[in-house]
């Protein structure tokens, strides 16, 4: 791979990247209201995505075995509680992921 591959490579992430972070004001800009379907997407995909994301990460759990699945039931509660609680997602899955490394590495 040559120098030319990179600078290609460079150019092609530098034009996707701008194109993609202008794209909403291309599309959107034209002095009216945000369409229906935009706003009903930013109501609906934080929750369904954070859905996927606890489905990804308990997948692999075996509830019947070892620790039976207790340190994650724990952190998935304590996130639940804390988003509850502060409604600061960052919060949440900072400190639930903190919490299971403790739990896990001490347990």
């Amino acid at each position: 791979m040559g120098d030319r591959y990179i600078i290609m490579v460079c150019a092609v992430m530098a034009i996707v990247t701008l194109l993609l972070r202008a794209m909403p004001f291309i599309l959107f800009d034209h002095g009216d209201r945000t369409p229906k379907w935009i706003l009903y997407l930013g109501k609906v995909l934080p929750p369904a995505i954070m859905s996927m994301l606890v489905v990804f990460c308990l997948r692999n759990v075996d509830f019947l075995g070892g620790s039976h699945g207790i340190p994650e039931l724990i952190c998935v509660g304590v996130a639940m509680a804390l988003h509850a609680w502060k409604r600061n997602t960052l919060l949440s899955i900072g400190i639930s992921t903190v919490l299971y490394m403790i739990i896990v590495q001490n347990l």
